[in-house]
């Protein structure tokens, strides 16, 4: 097998039919086990030590919360095996080819800060493990495995998470049952009470979860035929991304609950008993093969940035290898010279840019499957002057710009509190806020293209 069979030969161009191949379940798997990570088990722990639920109030609003958010998730990932390329090229057919590039340039961020604090992370988790190994190699480490994944490309990512998707879950569920196993606390039932604003937060962490994944759904899925339809990839993907989420956090929760610790990792360790090291090395590979997808996800934006440039240019393997190993560079710079407190400012800026993301997913979905009904010119998106899409949508960057304008009122992060910040309080609705205006304003005042024809050439 040559290295051109082993590395994805693509990166931002459209995928042709007679290269598409696959099952829709490939998608359940990728989503299931991606989900399965340290921060979705300490999460989770937020429902009963923050807002102080009872267990089944806090399995309640878990549940409702992740099923509702990987909607948005899922309904993503179904356009990739309609239009064949990427999220981000996607974009231009919404905000034109130059309009573009405020989201590119938002989610590429997202990605790298993820990318940067999970490499940053693994080295301490790797560190824990093997003492012998310390931080600072084990850091690279970390972030060269993850990016060889990631250099690999599409193919290899789903084939480990179809592996992973077992062992994650079968390890969760076994950490469950020697949970359950053992003697529970005398008040494990009545500790906490149900409350509406802790049920609610509970339900928006879950739902905002799920919908900060949608810019890179459909890169995961745009190899699929395209006659699998959106049925069935919007199934796979909802069941995967929401089954292995609700695992993890539920996790988290009950481990927090059956031996309370100062930290939910530590409480996992505690409450699982024997199992607790062997968990604690599959979360450090979880950690790796998760942070493959950020790096993925990064290169293909900032290719997909250069190309808006460069309309001829159709980058292949070699470019995206080649961009990788930068990433990979500046990354683990960024990573061995940040202290503490920075990584953390990090971590916090990131967490405040998923805001830009809710207006964006809205408009998204409603332009695909109600404005286009689910056909995009795709041989447009790619031409110099945007097509029929343009190089400048203004109406839908006005409607963009609206929708995170009318979050600031409600929105309290680590850099701003908004007046009605505390409305209800310990609770974030201001992604609520935006998704409801953004779904009236779109549909009204969005640019209207001529229809679509129903298929699509190649470039």
């Amino acid at each position: 097998m040559n290295t051109q069979q082993i590395i994805e030969n693509k990166s931002v161009d459209y995928v042709p039919e007679s290269e598409r191949h696959g099952k829709s379940r490939s998608l359940f798997t990728l989503w299931f086990c991606t989900n399965i990570a340290p921060l979705a088990i300490v999460s989770g722990a937020i429902a009963t030590e923050t807002f102080h639920l009872n267990v089944i109030s806090a399995l309640t609003a878990i549940v409702a919360g992740h099923l509702f958010g990987g909607l948005f998730l899922a309904l993503t990932s179904a356009q990739g095996p309609k239009t064949g390329i990427p999220q981000m090229v996607q974009s231009r057919a919404q905000f034109g080819r130059y309009g573009s590039l405020l989201v590119i340039s938002f989610t590429t961020v997202i990605y790298l800060g993820f990318f940067i604090s999970n490499i940053s992370l693994s080295g301490r988790v790797i560190n824990n493990v093997l003492p012998v190994i310390p931080v600072p190699l084990a850091t690279i480490a970390g972030a060269l495995l993850a990016t060889l994944i990631g250099m690999i490309g599409y193919h290899f990512i789903h084939k480990i998470n179809k592996v992973g998707a077992w062992v994650m879950g079968l390890a969760l569920i076994a950490g469950l049952g020697v949970m359950l196993s053992q003697p529970l606390p005398g008040d494990f039932w009545q500790r906490g009470s149900f409350s509406a604003a802790g049920w609610f937060g509970t339900f928006c962490i879950g739902a905002v979860w799920q919908i900060s994944f949608s810019p890179y759904t459909s890169d995961y899925s745009r190899y699929l035929p395209a006659n699998v339809g959106i049925a069935r990839p919007f199934i796979a993907t909802w069941l995967g991304a929401c089954g292995g989420t609700i695992l993890a956090f539920v996790f988290g929760m009950m481990a927090v609950a059956v031996a309370p610790a100062s930290d939910a990792m530590m409480a996992v360790r505690h409450a699982t008993g024997g199992l607790g090291p062997v968990l604690m090395v599959l979360f450090l590979i979880n950690i790796i093969c998760h942070n493959s997808m950020n790096l993925y996800g990064a290169v293909l934006s900032l290719i997909t940035a250069v190309q808006t440039f460069r309309p001829n240019w159709t980058p292949g393997a070699a470019v995206r290898v080649l961009c990788s190993g930068l990433v990979l560079l500046g990354s683990v710079m960024v990573a061995l010279a940040a202290s503490q407190n920075f990584v953390a400012f990090f971590i916090n800026l990131i967490l405040a840019l998923i805001s830009v993301l809710i207006p964006w997913s809205v408009i998204n979905l409603i332009d695909f499957y109600y404005v286009n009904k689910q056909r995009y010119d795709v041989t447009a998106i790619f031409r110099a002057d945007g097509g029929r899409y343009g190089l400048l949508n203004t109406q839908t960057l006005a409607v963009y710009f609206f929708g995170i304008i009318v979050q600031l009122p409600f929105i309290e992060n680590a850099f701003f509190s908004g007046p009605y910040a505390k409305l209800i309080p310990g609770v974030d609705i201001s992604w609520i806020i935006s998704l409801v205006v953004t779904s009236v304003a779109y549909p009204l005042f969005h640019r209207k293209h001529r229809v679509m024809l129903a298929e699509v050439t190649q470039r």
